[in-house]
């Protein structure tokens, strides 16, 4: 296999500002490339592009090409469970929207702290393993957001567990809140291979510092800055497959060019992303990777992902038109200001961010 996946988290869509308003024409085209390219990795899940991920992909790839020259995963949502009989109904409903007949990885989505005792509680565990053996799923494992300390803790009780999603890139490797590196060294350990989710961090690496991209130019003058975050993951030994959340044919086409005969970087290279951590870190208030998992269901109907982004690139890369873009928001979507602080966002944040508090800051700020 390819190292390199689709993420079919952010695609392409006819209206910005609908997540779940997905360009299939232009997501045939895409698979198309993908495909051609050799790829065949695709991941999506039952809440991405507003429920729409699963449907699109059948259209897109499920009808259009045989069974055996692609790999689906997707994922069974915490969210979404409330009685143990969601379980079944769910990963019935994933069957049916995806076409699929089975899928090639399944995965409990965003394990941690507070879906832990959700997933528990209803035995997904034994529920996997079943589905597991009777075909409809070929391996299971759960992508995480959590410590190394409590990651250990869940592969020792599940050593069933085949494979282990993480947000790794070089801007979080030595974070001690993501903790990357911890993580994909805890996975490592118990003998499991690594999928990369979050390689270009939400977008964050693919527009770095100008003193960065120099750097970057100046080694390798046809390489995107996020060609240089994908092929930092990939280069970790244990890592299986990176994938990337493409939106656009141009995405597309770069990341399949430099991994389609993909040559890891050097240990000077890793070290230069490494350090390079330091000086984006410095230019970022707010560490969204706009994933939108806090907008389903918000009571306000605040566009948070793209208020967050407004904010960082007005504080430190200004183009003069933050505060019009920000009104423009406003007439759509609830304001910052309009936050009840029940808190639902800050439970389903995968980076775990005070959520409450930076949209008054955002507030304050426009």
């Amino acid at each position: 296999m390819k190292k390199l996946g689709f993420g079919l988290m952010r695609l392409p869509l006819t209206d910005p500002n609908v997540d779940s308003s997905v360009d299939v024409e232009l997501l045939k085209k895409m698979v198309d490339v993908f495909l051609e390219r050799g790829f065949t990795y695709f991941d999506t899940a039952y809440m991405y592009c507003g429920g729409q991920s699963e449907i699109a992909i059948k259209e897109a790839l499920v009808d259009r090409y045989p069974r055996d020259s692609f790999t689906l995963t997707t994922k069974l949502p915490p969210f979404a469970l409330k009685v143990p009989e969601d379980v079944p109904r769910i990963f019935e409903d994933q069957l049916r929207k995806t076409g699929a007949g089975f899928f090639d990885y399944y995965w409990l989505h965003a394990m941690g702290p507070g879906s832990k005792p959700t997933f528990d509680r209803l035995d997904c565990w034994n529920f996997i393993k079943e589905k597991k053996a009777q075909g409809l799923v070929k391996h299971i494992g759960f992508s995480y957001h959590g410590d190394a300390d409590l990651l250990d803790q869940i592969l020792t009780e599940h050593p069933e567990v085949e494979y282990v999603q993480i947000q790794l890139n070089y801007l979080d490797w030595e974070s001690a809140s993501v903790q990357s590196h911890a993580c994909y060294d805890v996975i490592s350990k118990h003998g499991k291979k690594v999928i990369v989710m979050e390689p270009v961090k939400g977008g964050t690496l693919s527009k770095v510092p100008a003193e960065l991209e120099e750097q970057m130019k100046s080694r390798e003058p046809d390489m995107s800055p996020s060609s240089w975050a994908i092929r930092f993951a990939a280069t970790q030994e244990n890592v299986m497959v990176v994938l990337s959340g493409m939106s656009n044919l141009e995405q597309m086409l770069d990341n399949t060019g430099y991994m389609e005969d993909f040559k890891p970087l050097t240990e000077e290279e890793q070290d230069l992303m490494i350090r390079a951590a330091d000086i984006i870190n410095k230019n970022i208030d707010i560490a969204c990777t706009a994933c939108s998992y806090c907008t389903e269901g918000c009571p306000s109907n605040i566009a948070i992902p793209k208020y967050f982004a407004l904010y960082n690139a007005a504080r430190h890369t200004p183009a003069g038109d933050e505060q019009e873009q920000y009104e423009a928001l406003a007439r759509e979507f609830g304001k910052p200001a309009d936050c009840i602080r029940c808190g639902q966002c800050e439970r389903k944040c995968p980076q775990h961010l005070p959520i409450r508090q930076y949209l008054q800051n955002v507030a304050k700020f426009f």
